[in-house]
């Protein structure tokens, strides 16, 4: 039951973290900047962008206590973070650029390298909070024996 809480928790705060940075990131300071990668055509689709983070957030908390790196506490947040990071990274990042005509390229992967960074390195201090003290998700210390 603790961990089925957890994860809820984890699931609802991954939007209440990314949400204001998206909107803040995407939409209050760098608002050019995204029109001109051709990130946004017309105004952006609030409801839906919060649906995605809601969805995402679920995913995320329902796999992590899975995740088994041999470390537990921030180190193994960190580590779960990093890789889905990457993950989105790519068929968020790469996928845009992948199309032809992208203007300023360099500068999109740049800034979104540096915004996703902040969105799973902020949640990945959540999720070392959220489950402290819990080493069930870690693999037991390697003993070798002779």
């Amino acid at each position: 039951m603790a961990m089925i809480r957890k994860q809820l928790i984890a699931a609802a705060v991954y939007p209440v973290i990314v949400f204001p940075l998206a909107i803040i990131w995407h939409l209050v300071l760098f608002p050019d900047r995204y029109v001109t990668f051709g990130y946004f055509e017309g105004e952006p689709n609030i409801a839906v962008g919060l649906a995605s983070m809601i969805i995402q957030g679920a995913v995320l908390a329902a796999i992590y206590p899975m995740f088994r790196l041999g470390q537990a506490g921030f180190g193994r947040a960190f580590r779960f973070a990093g890789l889905l990071g990457l993950f989105f990274w790519t068929s968020h990042v790469l996928a845009l650029v992948a199309k032809p005509n992208v203007p300023g390229a360099g500068v999109f992967i740049a800034m979104e390298t540096v915004f996703l960074s902040l969105q799973f390195g902020l949640f990945a201090l959540a999720l070392g909070v959220i489950f402290r003290g819990q080493d069930q998700g870690a693999l037991p210390s390697a003993r070798l024996s002779t």
